[in-house]
């Protein structure tokens, strides 16, 4: 199974998220647009309990903004022609996208549509700050009305009820981990919550335990 993490806005913690679902999945781990240093690889990497081979990205771009507008400094074109799943060694793979999934590639292309080229069902990581539920469901609606295959909401921050609960109301999909704010991120604390992944994905149906054996 391949896995496409997405949130719902920039800097919401999709790498330590991405970290956590790889370790749980055993998985490789791939990022086809990175912008800006150090990169969300060589961040995953370091906090990953059991490490894996390191793949390169489809495009390695110098500065921390928005694909586009960081290609277009540096003459680039970022084309989802040239995004393809890479070779890898493990049965999974998680794939996480630049920002949020409504983020521009290029004038045309966002990063929603390397999940639905590739067919990738999504897990949104959504924060818990105020208007996150007004950028939740909108996420989740342009998901479904792409028809693409939402299988689970991570929230992260401080736990709020009232927010949860309308955005899995419209999300229809399980939360699969509540992520709190992380102080201490090392490699324990990923394995950590990397066990409760695993149990959530196997109760969903989402993996079976024969699948991660």
């Amino acid at each position: 199974m391949n896995l496409f993490i997405s949130a719902i806005s920039t800097d919401s913690g999709k790498s330590i998220v991405s970290a956590i679902f790889t370790e749980a999945l055993q998985a490789s781990y791939w990022k086809p647009v990175q912008a800006g240093f150090p990169t969300d690889t060589e961040t995953v990497h370091e906090l990953l309990p059991t490490k894996s081979e390191k793949i390169p990205e489809a495009y390695l771009l110098k500065y921390p903004m928005s694909p586009h507008a960081s290609a277009r400094r540096e003459n680039i074109k970022v084309s989802l022609d040239n995004i393809t799943l890479p070779k890898h060694s493990k049965e999974h793979m998680i794939v996480e996208g630049a920002g949020g999934l409504m983020v521009p590639l290029n004038d045309d292309e966002m990063v929603i549509d390397i999940a639905e080229k590739h067919n990738l069902p999504i897990v949104l990581v959504s924060n818990t700050y105020l208007g996150s539920i007004n950028h939740s469901l909108l996420s989740i609606r342009e998901i479904q009305r792409r028809g693409l295959d939402l299988v689970g909401i991570v929230f992260n921050g401080e736990k709020n009820e009232d927010t949860e609960s309308v955005i899995l109301k419209h999300a229809k999909v399980p939360c699969l981990l509540r992520l709190p704010q992380l102080e201490d991120l090392e490699a324990e604390t990923i394995k950590k919550y990397a066990s409760i992944v695993k149990e959530n994905l196997i109760a969903n149906n989402i993996i079976t335990i024969s699948e991660h054996a």
